[in-house]
């Protein structure tokens, strides 16, 4: 009888709970991947850009008013609706999409499902950097509950700025326990920024950027399932051994598999950015509006649609392709192959030992359950 496993050796499951891969956290990295284990995902997330965008197109049109809510909505499960097939994953907001987007149809049953956690803008401290804040009514347990496979968080940090620094880092290692307990995949992004005055064209904050980039991974990828990274380096700027150095750099860093982010690059910069992320050992991406920002320049909802149903897709698709051919799965940034994988099996009665410790209520130093925590400002 097979067993499963090419050299004929089955495995125990403590080689996945050695690594954090527990069975809500495997499923939820095989949902959210292609069938060779890596990661084409697509960002529909983001509220403040999107709003900003929609105004502008509004105001082209004529109305000096901001898009509403149903707008909103509308937007982006239109942009879901003909991406999200071309996407091993989608990561979409609680405020606007993912209710609908699950409702409607429009992220198809076979694609993952990643939702934000935290809110989008928030507060900010006296030197102008961000303090992340949680999206109120929403916490880790309802994305679990909701059917969702991932949970992702945005954490910009600057660990030079040592106070927003600590603040974020709180918050990661908070929701990382929460995603623990409720055993469900999360995605952790970083971001540099610039503060204490610096616009984000400054020299400055560029040159600062590669090391911000490197030294976040190197502090913040263990507490997470999949680390989503900034380019180090800016294209037209940065020496290309500079870029690849640092790219390097982030490679060896990264405790986890890594995916590389968009931050609204122009499309032909992003596809040079992901070949370079990919040729050094990145996973996948998680893109978004280098897809499809140029959607809100088109003049009316049908000529919206087709540039959704045509340009952009094509983009998801060429990434894709690169992605498929040259990004290393995520089984092997945990130090395992499909073979060793096929042949793991759980012993008798680990249903009775699953998760017994992590479901208990935990105390915080405040007196506050975890759940209380959910719509506090850390």
């Amino acid at each position: 009888m097979a067993n499963g496993s090419e050299d004929g050796t089955r495995r125990g499951a403590t080689i996945l709970l050695s690594k954090g891969l527990t069975p809500g956290k495997l499923r939820g990295l095989q949902r959210i991947s292609n069938p060779n284990g890596t990661l084409t995902m697509l960002a529909l997330d983001q509220n403040s850009s999107v709003i900003a965008m929609a105004a502008e197109s509004l105001l082209a049109r004529g109305e000096a008013r901001p898009p509403n809510y149903e707008e909103i909505v509308e937007i982006k499960l239109d942009l879901m609706r003909h991406l999200a097939t071309a996407a091993s994953g989608v990561l979409i907001d609680a405020y606007y999409g993912a209710w609908s987007a699950i409702a409607s149809g429009s992220i198809p049953p076979q694609t993952g499902l990643l939702v934000r956690f935290e809110r989008s803008g928030g507060p900010k401290n006296r030197a102008g950097a961000p303090l992340a804040f949680v999206e109120p009514g929403w916490s880790v347990e309802k994305i679990k509950l909701m059917g969702a496979d991932a949970v992702k968080l945005l954490a910009p940090f600057e660990p030079t700025e040592v106070g927003s620094a600590e603040h974020q880092f709180q918050l990661v290692d908070h929701v990382w326990s929460e995603c623990r307990r409720h055993d469900i995949l999360l995605v952790l992004e970083t971001v540099s920024f610039p503060f204490g005055g610096e616009a984000r064209g400054d020299a400055s904050y560029l040159e600062r950027k590669p090391r911000t980039v490197i030294e976040a991974a190197r502090q913040l990828s263990r507490f997470c399932d999949v680390y989503k990274a900034e380019f180090p380096g800016t294209l037209g700027r940065d020496d290309p051994s500079r870029i690849k150095d640092a790219l390097h750099a982030l490679d060896a860093v990264c405790e986890r598999p890594w995916v590389l982010l968009s931050a609204a690059v122009d499309y032909p910069d992003y596809v040079t950015q992901v070949e370079m992320a990919m040729e050094v050992g990145a996973t996948g991406i998680l893109g978004g509006r280098a897809f499809w920002k140029e959607y809100f320049r088109e003049p009316d909802a049908a000529s919206r649609s087709h540039f959704a149903a045509t340009t952009a897709r094509k983009r998801v698709e060429q990434v894709d392709a690169l992605v498929r051919s040259s990004a290393v799965p995520w089984y092997q940034r945990y130090g395992l192959t499909k073979e060793e994988l096929a042949g793991i099996r759980a012993a008798e009665g680990w249903h009775a030992r699953y998760a017994s410790s992590a479901l208990r209520t935990t105390v915080d130093p405040r007196g506050h359950s975890v759940s209380d925590l959910s719509n506090e400002v850390y």
